[in-house]
């Protein structure tokens, strides 16, 4: 079961509706139709907030601590709340897969990606799962900081929405420890 959902990003306005802040997009999108607010938390370095999800209560929560360092507020929540790696959700962007394209999986390395290579190392482990949202690789010639950290296209833009709003009918089968069907239809969507 999942009991804490991560979104990585990074704070800031500049940054709301960049490429790079997939995960956060999607939390508020979660927090919003929940009807709940976000709450700083200085203990845990981030925003937090609390939803229903199948009849029982998940934490969310949004880094404070900028992509880099989000293993930092991850591994203070886990360790308050004693949670397993299992029992964590982290949705991020993938440059790998193209826009729109979203997948689950557990376990595995972080692939490059800074957010979940920090993760695995405050948590000292690496089996939580991954909601891997696609944001498509930078054209030939462009620094791929600079793509993760540009704002969508419009086209592209509505990409993201279509792949939020597929993860999210599935949010309650990835919270209830169904996750395999989760990641059969998340993974053949297309």
């Amino acid at each position: 079961m999942i009991k804490l959902i991560v979104g990585l990003g990074n704070p800031g306005r500049q940054y709301e509706k960049t490429r790079h802040n997939a995960g956060f997009l999607f939390l508020d999108r979660l927090a919003s139709e929940s009807g709940c607010d976000w709450v700083g938390e200085s203990r845990f370095d981030g925003l937090m907030a609390e939803v229903n999800v199948a009849g029982g209560r998940v934490m969310l929560l949004k880094p404070g601590t900028f992509m880099n360092r989000s293993g930092l507020a991850v591994g203070k929540v886990a360790r308050y709340y004693k949670l397993a790696a299992e029992e964590i959700l982290v949705v991020h962007d993938e440059l790998d897969f193209d826009v729109g394209v979203v997948k689950l999986k557990k376990d595995g390395g972080h692939a490059g990606h800074n957010g979940l290579r920090d993760i695995i190392a405050h948590l000292g482990a690496k089996e939580f799962y991954r909601l891997r949202i696609g944001i498509g690789r930078p054209p030939a010639g462009k620094v791929v900081a600079d793509f993760v950290l540009s704002s969508p296209s419009k086209v592209e833009w509505d990409l993201m929405l279509s792949a939020f709003e597929l993860a999210e009918g599935y949010v309650a089968q990835m919270v209830t420890g169904d996750t395999s069907v989760a990641m059969n239809k998340l993974n053949s969507a297309k």
